[in-house]
């Protein structure tokens, strides 16, 4: 079976990181056409410069990556330093990139590819805010068709939030993308934090990465080590969730996962639930199915995974 092509679309911080690396680390599953970069844990200079941090990490500075857009739809943007620190990939100091930047735009950049390659053939995988990808629909509805899937990280129905009670960060900091793309009927799988919040770090899946003996392994320690000290006070848990690296292991090995194809709305207007995706989980309403929304995954084997794939960098 012939890689995926896959259009990675992120704003790193450091779990995006990982999954960038994690993607970068399989070429026998996905093929990366490109890296696009959105504002979200920090403002877009930053992300598109992480993104390329990333990619020279994994001896990969041909990748092309594209800088999206700055804010959300329509509202005022909101980020995450608290959690991910002032570059968002705080931790060890890291040198500026020295691969270019794509001068295209990412938008116009999803939007060639769709209409270049064969139809069902690109699957997104937005890791972030989903401003890029629904102004891509918005400015070129014929691309939607195109699609072959869409698996994001975003959202949570048992879990709720963790950017405010109700709301995942991701979804919350543009809900009106959010409903776009929930609302564009092609197949749509979702890693909520019902599934991230079950596979955590721990100190022996912490010290695998930095066994590796290598800059990857390091580098992907040392920022677990920086960020899960946010989320252990948080939750009170012995690690953090490894968030968006679930959207790359569900595309190499979906057996890790199970969920319901079930209806998922987005809430655009009350201000007290903002950015909540309310997910059908018992099938109580009548409203169609429109995603695959995971609430399993054998975390053992998703680390595996992880810890397998990023030492060939």
């Amino acid at each position: 079976m012939s890689p995926r092509k896959i259009i990675i679309d992120t704003d790193p911080g450091q779990d995006d990181a990982v999954a960038i690396l994690l993607a970068l680390a399989s070429p026998e599953d996905v093929t990366v056409l490109g890296i696009t970069a959105v504002a979200g844990n920090v403002p877009l200079p930053l992300t598109q410069k992480n993104a390329r941090i990333v990619c020279e990490l994994a001896g990969k500075p041909e990748t092309s990556v594209y800088a999206g857009c700055d804010a959300p739809l329509s509202r005022k943007l909101i980020t995450a330093e608290h959690v991910h620190g002032k570059t968002g990939l705080d931790g060890p100091p890291m040198a500026d990139p020295t691969m270019p930047l794509q001068d295209q735009h990412a938008v116009d950049f999803i939007i060639d590819t769709l209409r270049s390659e064969p139809a069902n053939t690109v699957t997104l995988c937005p890791l972030g805010p989903l401003t890029n990808i629904a102004t891509a629909f918005q400015k070129a509805p014929d691309i939607v068709a195109q699609v072959q899937e869409i698996v994001l990280m975003g959202g949570g129905y048992f879990e709720q939030g963790n950017i405010t009670p109700s709301a995942e960060f991701n979804i919350y900091v543009d809900p009106e993308a959010a409903d776009i793309v929930f609302n564009c009927a092609r197949p749509i799988t979702v890693m909520p934090l019902d599934v991230t919040h079950k596979a955590l770090t721990t100190k022996a899946r912490v010290a695998a990465f930095r066994d590796m003996g290598t800059k990857v392994g390091d580098m992907v320690a040392a920022w677990t080590d920086f960020f899960e000290r946010f989320d252990m006070e948080k939750y009170g848990s012995e690690g953090a969730p490894l968030h968006d690296p679930t959207v790359i292991a569900y595309l190499i090995r979906p057996d890790l996962f199970s969920g319901r194809h079930i209806n998922v709305a987005i809430e655009t207007q009350s201000e007290l639930t903002l950015g909540a995706t309310v997910a059908d989980w018992w099938r109580v309403s009548d409203r169609p199915a429109n995603a695959t929304f995971m609430r399993d995954i054998d975390a053992d084997g998703f680390f595996d995974l992880l810890a397998t794939r990023l030492a060939r960098l």
